[in-house]
């Protein structure tokens, strides 16, 4: 849909604009100051303070979720936006309370006051100013407003930029605490929000209370996939189900790649095959202490493989090059059949760019593999939101209580009236009806597309793109194929707060800076372990101290 900004758009334009990734744990680095807290959160702190999930069955999916591990279910999946939307919140939320809310935005800011901020106070009976700011700036915008003491009533704080926040300090002090209100059975007086699932409650929650408000929030969030040009595959006879391990890559490196014609068979995929290797996200524990993936033997395979692929000349070479901005369209144009991505590539947006390029183009994407072929695949998830929004320290408990009925109201699941007026506007103003698809007017466009209410708080994602079935299909099909290689790495969703030393040693940008090179096949595997070397020695083991410490040994894995 034109207007309905997903979360996976969102986590890859905005994370890309801010120079940080979304699904990083969620860490905050502390100034000079004394470190107080890690703002960790114990197993038994949070099973008291987190609230009680209770997914809604008011509009029934064409696709449905699939539930694996706690905490873990695929996406649901619609093929058609629901004709008659149902009514999830049948009375006026607020009560005409006056409040001001700041967000991000990437796009053009709408006029103040327009007509579907008039709407949507009147829906939702309170007078809320939303004051959208420059999400370009916005690291530096937000810690102006704290260092004052000045937020608004409410205000949403991505997690990529807690360092930059001190999110850990600000919880408890400038941010209320939201328990006693969603805590357990609470939660229950707001039935969208109790549909939000777990795992993104705990991303909003510090020193074993609650403050966040998720949005965008997914039981499968990943950090991406391998993608291939199905189309181009299938008219060559070859299916991704044949390729199980490592050497199967390499060999289609080379079945694939036409250097004479222009074509090579990889682009970029470092980032989202070394799990392959039994690699972890950034952390494991082996026999109870805690292990960096840089000290693994399997990182340092994965690499060895992708420092070889670059020099098997099988990896296009604007991607040795370093060249990102322009590998979709050497994907669209079929110059590079194999690329990693973030999960967005399984999108409407992509398919038309696809299509357009060539009428026949169809994303896939191989299944979770084990490199040697005969281990178990397994592929770890990502933080189940990194979008959260909190409310103003300073409100009283019944402005608490008419913002989260509020929440609520924003949160109502896709499909539902109230989904449909946040997300497009007053029906024949914002919005009209196009092959049953709800698809902006120009004021709509000008007031309605550059979203700013979901980022307060919005419901569970699905998949849905109308016009392209195929994708939602594809999409939802490979999520349930691959649900059971899911897990949960250690310290998900977890907040620490953490002091700058230790902050720049998990940043690590010498080490990232080697293994770059190394898998463009510039630098070689032996440099990359010096680099490892040198950070282990000027702060990374200090680092694994610390967090030995701090975090395992106090709080626990997370999983």
């Amino acid at each position: 849909m034109a207007t309905d900004f997903t979360r996976r758009r969102f986590i890859s334009v905005a994370a890309t604009l801010a120079g940080a990734t979304a699904i990083a744990p969620l860490v905050s680095a502390c100034g000079s100051g004394a470190q107080k807290t890690t703002g960790a959160n114990s197993e038994s702190g949070l099973r008291a303070v987190l609230p009680a999930y209770a997914p809604s069955t008011q509009i029934t999916p064409d696709l449905p979720s699939v539930s694996g591990a706690a905490d873990i279910a695929t996406e649901p999946g619609f093929l058609t936006y629901p004709a008659n939307p149902v009514v999830t919140v049948p009375d006026v939320a607020g009560r005409g309370g006056t409040y001001t809310a700041v967000t991000p935005l990437w796009g053009t800011i709408p006029p103040a006051g327009n007509a579907f901020y008039q709407a949507m106070n009147k829906a939702l009976g309170v007078n809320l100013t939303i004051k959208p700011a420059d999400g370009t700036n916005y690291n530096t915008i937000v810690p102006t407003m704290t260092a004052a003491k000045k937020l608004p009533d409410w205000i949403q704080l991505p997690s990529w930029w807690d360092p930059n926040f001190n999110v850990g300090e600000l919880a408890g002090t400038q941010l209320a605490d939201l328990t006693p209100y969603l805590a357990g059975d609470k939660i229950k007086k707001y039935p969208n929000l109790a549909a939000i699932p777990t795992g993104a409650w705990r991303a909003g929650a510090w020193n074993d209370k609650l403050y966040g408000i998720p949005s965008f929030s997914s039981g499968f969030s990943l950090t991406g996939l391998v993608y291939y040009r199905r189309d181009i595959f299938d008219a060559k006879g070859i299916t991704a189900g044949q390729v199980k391990s490592a050497d199967d890559l390499m060999n289609l490196g080379k079945e694939l790649t036409d250097a004479k014609n222009g074509v090579w068979a990889f682009d970029d995929v470092w980032t989202y095959t070394f799990a392959a290797w039994g690699v972890p996200y950034k952390w494991r524990v082996d026999s109870g202490k805690l292990v960096h993936k840089y000290e693994t033997p399997e990182f340092l395979a994965a690499l060895d493989w992708h420092y070889q692929l670059a020099h098997a000349g099988y990896v296009h070479p604007d991607a040795l090059a370093g060249d990102k901005e322009n590998a979709n369209t050497r994907f669209y144009a079929g110059k590079a059949l194999i690329q990693g991505g973030g999960t967005s590539g399984f999108s409407l947006a992509d398919y038309q760019s696809g299509t357009a390029a060539n009428g026949n183009y169809r994303r896939g994407a191989f299944d979770v593999i084990a490199a040697d072929g005969k281990s178990t695949p397994r592929l770890f998830l990502g933080n189940s939101t990194g979008i959260l929004s909190y409310l103003n320290s300073n409100l009283k408990p019944d402005q608490i209580e008419e913002l989260l009925a509020v929440a609520n109201y924003l949160a109502a699941p896709y499909g539902s009236a109230e989904y449909t007026m946040v997300n497009f506007g007053v029906e024949g103003t914002h919005y009209t009806r196009q092959d049953g698809v709800p698809t902006a007017t120009d004021a709509g466009k000008k007031e309605v597309q550059a979203q700013t209410y979901p980022f307060l708080a919005s419901p569970p994602q699905v998949i849905s793109n109308p016009g392209a079935d195929v994708v939602t299909k594809d999409w939802t099909s490979w999520q349930a194929a691959n649900l059971k290689t899911v897990y949960k790495p250690v310290f998900w969703n977890m907040n620490i707060s953490m002091p700058q030393a230790q902050a720049t040693a998990d940043a690590a940008q010498a080490v990232e800076d080697s293994i770059k090179d190394c898998y463009h096949g510039k630098k070689k595997v032996s440099d990359v372990r010096d680099a490892i070397a040198t950070w282990k020695s000027s702060g990374g083991d200090r680092l694994t101290g610390w967090m030995t410490d701090n975090v395992l040994n106090k709080y626990g894995t997370g999983q």
